[in-house]
C-alpha cells in the first residue's frame, strides 16, 4: 500500500464510488469526508480493512472541514449538484465550498488538487448551475494555482440518470419531449474512463495546473440518444419536438417536485451544445481512449427492454 493519503469530498457519488475503488486498487489511503458517514460504509469495502476511512463534513459547512485535510497529498473535490434544495444550494457547493477547500488544500501543505467541473460552465452563463461552477473553476484556480481541473460530459454508467432515467421514461410514457427539438449535441463519457482521468492527472507532474476537457469518442444530438435508447430496449414512444419557451415554462411546475425530472437551469443548459472544445486538453493527452455508449450502455438498459412475448 502506498504511503499516501487522498482525500475525496464528495466520494459517496456517482463518480465519486469509481474514484475510490480505481484509488483503492492503485493502493492509495483514502480519507471520504461525507455529510452523513453511517450511510456510506459500504465504500469501505472497495478497499482493504483500514484502507478508506470516512468522516464527518459538509462543504457546505467550510468549518466542518478544519483539520479533515491533515497529512493529504492529494485533494479532490467531486461535489456538484443538479438542482437546488433548501439544505444544499449552488453557490455554497460550487463556489463558496470550492473556493474554501482549495485553499484549506493550500494551508494544509497539499501537493495535488483535482477539480471536478463541468463542460460548457463557460458559455451557459444564464444557468445557476453553470454560473456557479464556472465561479468555483476561478476560485479553485486562484487559492491552488497548481489545481488541476477536470470537465466531463455527461456522465454514463449503470446508475447513470441520463440513460436511465429516459429508458424508465420510455418503458412506461407514449412520449419523450425532444427539448429545443433535440438538437443540443453531447458526447457521453464512460464513468470509468472519468475515474481513470483523475487518477491519470494524480500521477503525472505534466498535469498540474491545466484543464481537461473529458468526453466520449461519439458526438450526438440530443434526438439520436433518445433515438438510440428506444432502439436499445426495443420501445417506440413518439418523440414530440418542445420548444426552448414551451419546456423552459413546464421547468416551473417540475421544478417544484422533491426530485425535479426537469428544472428552469436544466433547460437552459440545453440551450447550448456539451462537447469538447476545438482546442482543449482531452483524454488523448492523459494516454486514456474513452468507451463508447454503443458498448457500455445496452448492457445496463436491459432491465427496460420491452418483453419478447415469443421468446417463450
Amino acid at each position: 500500500m502506498q504511503n499516501k493519503i487522498i482525500t475525496i469530498v464528495g466520494g459517496t457519488g456517482f463518480v465519486g464510488r469509481y474514484v475510490v475503488k480505481l484509488l483503492a486498487d492503485r493502493g492509495y489511503t483514502i480519507r471520504v469526508i461525507a455529510r452523513n458517514p453511517d450511510a456510506a460504509l459500504q465504500l469501505k469495502t472497495a478497499g482493504d480493512v483500514g484502507q478508506i476511512v470516512l468522516v464527518p463534513g459538509n462543504l457546505a459547512k467550510p468549518e466542518s472541514l478544519q483539520g479533515k485535510l491533515d497529512n493529504s497529498w492529494a485533494v479532490i473535490n467531486l461535489v456538484g449538484i443538479l438542482f437546488e434544495t433548501n439544505r444544499q444550494n449552488f453557490s455554497a457547493l460550487h463556489a463558496k465550498g470550492a473556493e474554501k477547500l482549495a485553499q484549506l488544500a493550500k494551508t494544509s501543505g497539499v501537493e495535488r488538487f483535482v477539480h471536478m467541473s463541468s463542460i460548457g460552465v463557460d458559455k451557459a452563463v444564464n444557468s445557476k448551475y453553470a454560473r456557479t461552477k464556472s465561479m468555483g473553476e476561478k476560485a479553485v484556480r486562484a487559492a491552488f494555482p497548481e489545481a488541476t481541473i477536470l470537465r466531463p460530459s455527461v456522465v454514463f454508467g449503470y446508475e447513470d440518470q441520463f440513460f436511465n432515467t429516459f429508458a424508465s421514461m420510455a418503458s412506461i410514457l407514449p412520449a419523450l419531449p425532444l427539448i429545443g427539438g433535440g438538437k443540443t449535441t453531447f458526447q457521453p463519457v464512460y464513468v470509468c474512463d472519468v475515474a481513470s482521468a483523475v487518477l491519470a492527472v494524480l500521477e503525472q507532474k505534466k498535469c498540474k495546473g491545466q484543464v481537461y476537457e473529458l468526453g466520449g469518442p461519439g458526438i450526438y444530438s440530443f434526438r439520436q440518444l433518445l433515438e438510440f435508447i428506444c432502439k436499445t430496449t426495443s420501445r417506440n414512444p413518439y418523440l414530440m419536438n418542445v420548444p426552448f419557451s414551451l419546456a423552459s415554462a413546464m421547468s416551473y411546475l417540475t421544478g417544484l417536485l422533491p426530485n425535479p425530472p426537469l428544472t428552469h437551469d436544466q433547460v437552459t443548459m440545453l440551450e447550448h451544445d456539451n462537447v469538447v472544445g476545438k482546442d482543449a486538453k482531452t483524454f488523448a493527452d492523459l494516454g486514456i481512449t474513452p468507451a463508447a455508449i454503443e458498448v457500455i450502455v445496452p448492457e445496463y438498459l436491459t432491465r427496460f427492454a420491452k418483453p419478447n412475448l415469443l421468446a417463450a
